[in-house]
């Protein structure tokens, strides 16, 4: 129900958007966002917004990421600037969606990788 696109190959300090649609029986979403998969398999926050909220950044993206929901159209961005090393992974998009029941629900992912 979550189709991403955007992710690929970058070097340090360069930038990428990803982006991410809710398709299929979704009435309405109640909260959005981006999360990072670690090697261990542990999924981190990377931005959030619940509908109608602020939006929540990890400590680290602070000021180099942005977040662009719209709860309208069942689509989250994620601008990322200034991207570093480490933050090579698999990104997944992640919503709160109400269809006919409420349910989280992860988009399949997809691979950012940047070089030193």
């Amino acid at each position: 129900q979550l189709v991403e696109s955007g992710g690929g190959l970058v070097q340090a300090g360069g930038s990428l958007r990803l982006s991410c649609v809710a398709s299929g029986d979704v009435r309405s979403i109640n909260k959005m966002g981006w999360y990072r998969l670690l090697p261990g398999g542990e999924r981190v926050m990377v931005a959030e917004q619940i509908r109608g909220g602020s939006i929540m950044y990890g400590n680290s993206v602070k000021g180099r990421f942005t977040l662009s929901a719209d709860f309208g159209k069942k689509t989250v961005a994620l601008q990322m600037n200034n991207l570093k090393p480490e933050e090579s992974s698999v990104y997944l998009c992640n919503a709160d969606v109400n269809s006919d029941y409420r349910v989280v629900v992860w988009g399949q992912g997809t691979l950012v990788t940047v070089s030193s």
